[in-house]
């Protein structure tokens, strides 16, 4: 059976077999060429923007495949259309290569209605933003603190936290005005060390405002306040209110005033 082989001397054979291999090796190389295309391009088409059909029609006549990768919601662009495109239009790819669509949902996905209360507006609209939420109405109701959310509403009701609602939808906050809704007459505190008058407002959600001292004052919290703002009276001589949250002006003095008797501090 090996008769051609063995009849013929050895380096005839490894001639016959070198060449055989060439042939092979180089029937390989022109076949590869043609399994892959080698050497054929193509531009990839634009279609960032059409509708989803639109983008499969153009696509196909171009001579690509194609296949959606995934799905997010924009609520500014319309439903269906591509939001992106791989690889990117005007790029020279290779004939047949597969271009990955990002189409635009239909219907906005649900998020959690998140906890907003007591945060401050500022984080407030961070998480709001995070989730694709929107900001609606913000009202203001007394409260002492100033800025932060008191409630979160939906279409004008309370929405508790957890709550399932779709991307986009807009939510009403209430916030504190940082007045609170407790009305009182301005106390006297005329007469009174600042660090005991400073205490005592406090406690009441009062706020020293500015504080001017005389120039000979060194130790602010051991120093007498000689006059205020508000007062107790205005021009008029009628009693004047203040709020929780409300400031109160002070002036300081090293030397303990002297106070009218007639005219007492009023406990808060």
């Amino acid at each position: 059976m090996f008769k051609f082989i063995t009849n013929r001397p050895l380096w005839l054979n490894i001639i016959i077999g070198i060449v055989l291999a060439l042939g092979i090796f180089s029937l390989f190389l022109l076949s590869l060429n043609w399994l892959t295309d080698h050497g054929k391009s193509a531009t990839v088409p634009s279609v960032t923007g059409k509708s989803y059909d639109e983008a499969i029609k153009i696509i196909k006549q171009a001579g690509f495949d194609y296949e959606v990768q995934d799905s997010v919601y924009i609520d500014t662009a319309k439903p269906f259309s591509v939001i992106k495109q791989i690889p990117d239009a005007d790029e020279v790819v290779k004939s047949n290569r597969t271009i990955f669509l990002i189409v635009n949902r239909s219907v906005p996905p649900l998020v959690e209605m998140p906890n907003l209360v007591g945060y401050s507006l500022r984080n407030a609209l961070m998480v709001l933003k995070n989730l694709d939420l929107k900001l609606g109405d913000t009202t203001f109701k007394p409260d002492f603190a100033k800025n932060a959310i008191l409630e979160q509403l939906y279409n004008g009701n309370s929405i508790s936290p957890g709550t399932e609602l779709r991307k986009g939808s807009i939510i009403s906050l209430v916030l504190g005005d940082g007045v609170g809704d407790r009305e009182f007459t301005v106390p006297v505190i005329i007469g009174m060390e600042y660090s005991e008058a400073k205490r005592i407002l406090e406690a009441n959600g009062i706020v020293i405002g500015a504080i001017v001292p005389d120039p000979n004052v060194t130790d602010t919290a051991r120093s007498w306040i000689y006059k205020q703002r508000p007062e107790r009276f205005d021009e008029d001589k009628r009693i004047q209110k203040i709020r929780s949250g409300q400031t109160i002006d002070v002036w300081l003095q090293i030397d303990k005033p002297i106070v009218d008797s007639t005219d007492k501090n009023l406990e808060l």
